[in-house]
Parts: C-alpha cells; sequence; structure tokens
C-alpha cells in the first residue's frame, strides 16, 4: 500500500515539488516519511477521480512551523496508475492506495527537442517573456511540460502517455496550435489600442478603378 497526498496538480517525474503541509493527516504522512524512509504518491485528482498519479520522495523539510506545519521539498519519481483507494490506512490519519508502476518507453529524438525548443522560442517572443527558461539538449519532456502553457486537463494527458516520443510530439503539436492564438490576440491588442487615434493610410490610386 502506497500513501496518497491527492492533488489537483500533476507532478512528473524528476520534478522538484515544493508543498506547505498544514492538516493533521499530511503532518502525520511527512513524520513517517522522515522516520521510516517511505515515499508517498500524488495522484491528480481530475473529473472527480483518481488514475494517474506520481510517487514522491521527501527531499527535505526546509522549515518548521510552531503549530505543527512544515515546508517540505520532494522531489518525483515513478508514475503510478490507482488501483484502489482507502480514506485512512490502518492506524493512520492519512489515505492510501494499491497501485502498478507503470513502465515507460524512454527513447527519444535530439530532432524533436530542436523542434520543441524551436516552438518554445516562437512562443516566448510572442509573450514578451523575459527571461524565458532555457534547456539543453538532450532533456525529458517532463522538464519542459509546465513552461509551455498547458492547461491541467492537458498536463494529466501528458501524464498519461508512456513514450517519450508521444510526449515530444504533443508538446510540439499543443505549440503549433498555441502560437497563432497567441499571435491572433496579439493582432487583436493592437487593432484595440489603434481605434480611436488618427491613423495614417496610404493614399488610393484610382487609375485602375471602375463600377
Amino acid at each position: 500500500m502506497l500513501p496518497l497526498f491527492p492533488l489537483q496538480a500533476v507532478v512528473y517525474p524528476g520534478e522538484r515539488l515544493p508543498l506547505h503541509i498544514f492538516e493533521e493527516r499530511y503532518q502525520q504522512l511527512i513524520h513517517d516519511c522522515e522516520e521510516e524512509q517511505i515515499t508517498f504518491g500524488v495522484p491528480t485528482f481530475i473529473n472527480k477521480t483518481l488514475d494517474y498519479g506520481t510517487e514522491v520522495k521527501l527531499q527535505k523539510v526546509s522549515k518548521r512551523y510552531p503549530n505543527g506545519e512544515s515546508d517540505v521539498i520532494c522531489t518525483g519519481q515513478r508514475i503510478f496508475r490507482v488501483k484502489s483507494f482507502e480514506e485512512q490506512l490502518p492506524g493512520k490519519l492519512y489515505a492510501g492506495g494499491r497501485v502498478e508502476f507503470l513502465d515507460d518507453n524512454t527513447g527519444s529524438a535530439e530532432d524533436l527537442q530542436e523542434e520543441l525548443l524551436k516552438n518554445m522560442a516562437i512562443l516566448y517572443v510572442e509573450l514578451t517573456i523575459d527571461n524565458p527558461p532555457v534547456f539543453d539538449i538532450p532533456f525529458i519532456s517532463y522538464q519542459v511540460a509546465h513552461k509551455v502553457g498547458l492547461a491541467l486537463h492537458q498536463e494529466y494527458h501528458l501524464l498519461t502517455l508512456r513514450s517519450e516520443l508521444e510526449r515530444l510530439n504533443y508538446l510540439i503539436g499543443h505549440l503549433k496550435v498555441t502560437i497563432p492564438v497567441v499571435r491572433e490576440m496579439n493582432r487583436a491588442k493592437k487593432v484595440i489600442k489603434m481605434n480611436g487615434h488618427f491613423k495614417n493610410f496610404d493614399p488610393l490610386d484610382f487609375k485602375d478603378f471602375k463600377l
């Protein structure tokens, strides 16, 4: 049985996850992680269900508060599917369940990585983002997944894909849809800003004009 900490968020393998722990059940969970060196799972709560999630490992407790609350840093490990769920594990305050850890096809392609980074750079230019994040090849899709403007359901879909090539193609496809939308929004903003201002139109040449 794996202790579970459901969140309305997606955690990816290798991701650094800062958490503020304030509920008594999760204070107990963090205590058990420290004392017993156990891991716990963060299944994504989406569409009122728990299905896919990521195992995380406690790295450190960065701050403790007098009332028992704490700030902790965890790291994503393996992806799993929830097979069963219990609101409270025996003798514990926190939830848990049986999970199936999933295999993954980690094969990748540098050409897809290059295409993804190229499209990310275009997006950042369109959004006029200062000091955009920089990624070096090789990298994995999970490292950039939170940096391309995915909605929660899209981040969750990426979590369910079991091939790195699939994930790279999914992110590239998302950007190819998103970039034209952002460009159109930028164009609309320019038009709106022009409204009410004097406009300098080019004079028309009527020589070839006929009724």
